[in-house]
């Protein structure tokens, strides 16, 4: 199901991806200037740090977020929605639309919508059966509470559990999108499931929870479903959505494609031990060294290629003055292969014991039972809107 030439599907990536192209190809903008200068005033007037993936435009591109500015600058209602599928371990890849949605969610002090659709991977992987994928359910929760969101503006539903309170709006969103439409922009055919061909319905929905504008933090692949979203929103009453788009993080071992948990060699899962992150760094970690220390010294490394500094460059130095020596002394060869590895080893073990802290936390407090059940906003939306 390819529906770019960098080979970009919501449930693919391969290759070299060319986001210029993408971004022509979907039809969506850069981030420009004004527009991070506006969450950078934002930012400082909560007294809340501008988010290091905006100053290193790992979140780089939009559809309509001027729409959110001015939606915000008139105090009209605005609320976010993203999600995760269960598939399998979550890894460092996977926190990277949630650790962005957080901050989203304290700079505009909005209403978040965590969709957690259990039943897409069961329609289109047929190796997953039910029970599988609920032990992936419960593992999920767990790591998506740990990031903190606010409790009393979260709602995180499970599509295979909320789908009665779901199904008025997943019909008058249904009636509305052609086979037609999902074929071109998915590629459903033939032998596609007829669960498959429904589900974009299912994901557009919660877009439509609330009278107002939409925000969906999410990677470029996903944004087939949003533009979707946008052919029929207005016919239903609603606002188009807005999406502020995320590039790919790496895989451990090169720079094309993207992170998968499929093989555990080429990303750093949730739940690995400092041992396990080590080991994976020194083993796997693609590297832009020179083959010897002395060709190292005299050469440097590529920074561009290497992976160690491309996590950290866009996930783990805040620091711009420490990053830019870094930078600096890889490519002059004064800062060795092994020594940066060992950098992003300690930067990386350290988030990774944080989230295995704040996961336990979830668990002693049962904070999920505050996201998914009791938290005033799902009670009050429910019972406005369906019951």
């Amino acid at each position: 199901m390819v529906i770019t030439k960098n080979n970009v599907t919501p449930w693919l990536v391969e290759g070299i991806v060319d986001y210029e192209k993408l971004i022509e190809e979907f039809g969506v903008k850069h981030l420009s200037e004004d527009n991070l200068k506006f969450l950078k005033d934002l930012s400082a007037k909560k007294n809340i740090p501008f988010h290091l993936f905006l100053k290193r435009n790992l979140y780089f591109s939009h559809r309509d977020f001027d729409k959110v500015i001015e939606s915000f600058k008139k105090n009209e209602n605005i609320f976010l929605y993203t999600g995760r599928s269960p598939g399998g371990s979550m890894h460092i890849g996977h926190l990277v639309s949630f650790l962005f949605t957080k901050y989203l969610q304290d700079v505009f002090d909005c209403n978040l919508y965590i969709q957690i659709p259990d039943d897409e991977k069961f329609l289109f992987k047929k190796d997953l059966n039910l029970e599988t994928i609920e032990e992936m359910t419960q593992k999920d929760l767990l790591n998506i509470a740990a990031i903190g969101f606010n409790p009393d503006k979260t709602f995180i539903f499970r599509n295979s559990e909320y789908i009665r309170n779901m199904y008025p709006l997943y019909l008058k969103t249904a009636k509305k999108i052609l086979l037609s439409q999902t074929s071109a922009i998915f590629g459903f055919n033939n032998q596609s499931n007829i669960g498959m061909i429904n589900y974009p319905a299912l994901q557009i929905v919660p877009t439509f929870f609330e009278k107002g504008q939409c925000l969906i933090p999410c990677a470029i692949d996903q944004d087939p479903y949003f533009r979707l979203q946008r052919d029929i929103a207005n016919s239903l009453g609603y606002k188009k959505n807005s999406t502020i788009l995320s590039k790919f993080i790496p895989p451990l071992t090169g720079t094309e494609g993207k992170m998968s948990a499929t093989n555990a060699n080429k990303a750093i899962l949730l739940d690995d031990c400092a041992k396990e992150i080590k080991n994976k760094i020194n083993k796997y970690a693609f590297s832009g060294g020179q083959p010897t220390i002395e060709e190292h010294r005299k050469l440097g490394g590529n920074t561009k290629i290497d992976v160690c500094y491309q996590w950290l460059y866009y996930l783990f130095e805040e620091d711009d003055k420490a990053i830019e020596k870094i930078k600096n002394d890889y490519e002059k060869g004064i800062l060795l292969t092994g020594e940066l590895k060992k950098i992003l080893i300690d930067k990386l073990t350290l988030f990774i014991e944080n989230h295995q802290k704040n996961k336990q936390k979830v668990i002693d407090e049962n904070l999920l039972e505050k996201y998914m059940y009791k938290g005033k906003l799902a009670i009050k939306m429910w019972n406005e809107k369906f019951l």
